[in-house]
């Protein structure tokens, strides 16, 4: 996919990065009027989606939160999303060796379902089918290799030695963002010296939709439903421990997650690929200049522990979005992505610090801080107003009235 590299109108918007953060702001900005504005949405990404989606057991995939299906059924989106969504009805919060529990229920909430389970190739073929050509220049498979200040924007240099002019960059091209570091925008980085291990396995019994965040002193684990009785798992242990359960095989893998989970959901029969990655809290000392904006993991990369990642770059999609298309705002214009940043920045601190604080307190084998912790998922079990909270976390409505 590709456009051509010419266009008049009021200004232009490159994204840089076109997978799920960066296809949703595009998405977003063709809704709300972008072309309307004059303007015109260059989509640069790397990597060429395929012509159709293919289930695969070993896909990778996103946990949505409530407030996520909120934010797509506003874009149109959520019908198709649905079709391969795997629906979250309840979620089930306990320490390894410790009585207390905490359980949440869509039911209680009023909600068909706390959050939902997608593939991530299933999000992307979604995405890219409900973008419409007209106002898009889709450069694809494209790389950005250089991005120059100057007045009014940004010119980029693309892999093919093609110059790109725009009034807005946005960078949107993941963690290791190039651009970022080019632009000499600085990352506070703090590692959690944990490796996540993440893989798709089968349990004998049904999961009935059930999620579970379990923690251990030797890091937290989840189990996301998934079709097919299919569970998505994120397993965070030390470095070491992670490279020695890569190495095993089948059979003993499973013995030791089954060891460490439970039998909540029976015996586990299968796991597929088994992929690992290690673990930091990443924070952009910088998300805007004037004509920038960085957004998605190369702003905030989180602890995927809580799930909440990808849930809060959406918000900042649509957040930026939304202050992009006010009337009379000028493409670009330092003062106004300020703007959009300072309305941002609570749900920012708030979900960043509630994802780092929970994976923290809940990875050390500490005895008074485990009693500590052990004594506090009782009394949220045991507090309405406090499990309240707890689930608007969850759900993706924490800033929300």
């Amino acid at each position: 996919m590709s456009g051509s590299g010419h266009f008049g109108g009021k200004g232009r918007i490159a994204i840089v990065g076109g997978g799920l953060v960066g296809a949703s702001l595009a998405l977003a900005l063709q809704q709300g009027g972008a072309l309307e504005r004059g303007w015109q949405i260059s989509l640069i990404e790397p990597y060429a989606p395929g012509d159709g989606f293919q289930p695969s057991y070993d896909a990778r995939c996103s946990a949505l939160a409530w407030g996520t299906r909120l934010i797509y059924e506003r874009l149109g989106l959520w019908p198709a999303i649905a079709e391969r969504a795997e629906a979250i009805t309840g979620i089930h919060v306990s320490e390894r060796g410790r009585f207390a529990a905490v359980r949440l229920d869509a039911t209680e909430e009023g909600v068909p379902a706390l959050g939902y389970v997608v593939e991530n190739a299933w999000l992307g073929h979604c995405l890219w089918q409900a973008l419409h050509a007209d106002g898009l220049d889709w450069r694809c498979p494209a790389r950005v290799t250089a991005a120059q200040a100057r007045a009014g924007g940004y010119r980029l240099t693309l892999d093919d030695g093609s110059p790109l002019d725009c009034e807005l960059l946005v960078l949107a091209d993941g963690g290791r963002s190039d651009l970022r570091q080019q632009l000499g925008i600085h990352v506070r980085r703090t590692p959690y010296e944990q490796t996540a291990l993440i893989a798709n396995v089968t349990p004998a019994e049904p999961h009935g939709g059930e999620a579970f965040e379990r923690f251990t002193a030797d890091g937290p684990m989840a189990l996301l439903p998934l079709p097919d009785n299919r569970c998505a798992l994120v397993w965070t242990r030390p470095d070491a421990e992670a490279t020695r359960l890569l190495a095993l095989d089948e059979r003993a893998f499973l013995a030791e997650l089954q060891q460490a989970f439970g039998y909540r959901l029976g015996r586990f029969v299968k796991v597929g690929a088994r992929h690992s990655y290690p673990l930091a809290l990443l924070e952009a000392e910088e998300q805007v200049r004037s004509h920038l904006v960085v957004l998605g993991n190369a702003a905030h990369g989180l602890h995927p522990i809580a799930g909440q990642g990808y849930n809060l770059s959406l918000r900042d999609v649509m957040a930026l979005s939304e202050s992009l298309l006010q009337d009379g705002a000028r493409l670009g214009d330092l003062a106004q992505l300020q703007g959009y940043l300072a309305g941002q920045r609570l749900d920012q601190v708030l979900t960043v610090g509630f994802s780092d604080k929970v994976t923290r307190l809940f990875s050390t084998g500490q005895l008074p801080l485990a009693q500590v912790r052990n004594l506090g998922l009782l009394a949220l079990e045991l507090w309405p107003a406090g499990k309240r909270w707890f689930a608007r976390q969850a759900m993706g409505l924490g800033t929300r009235p």
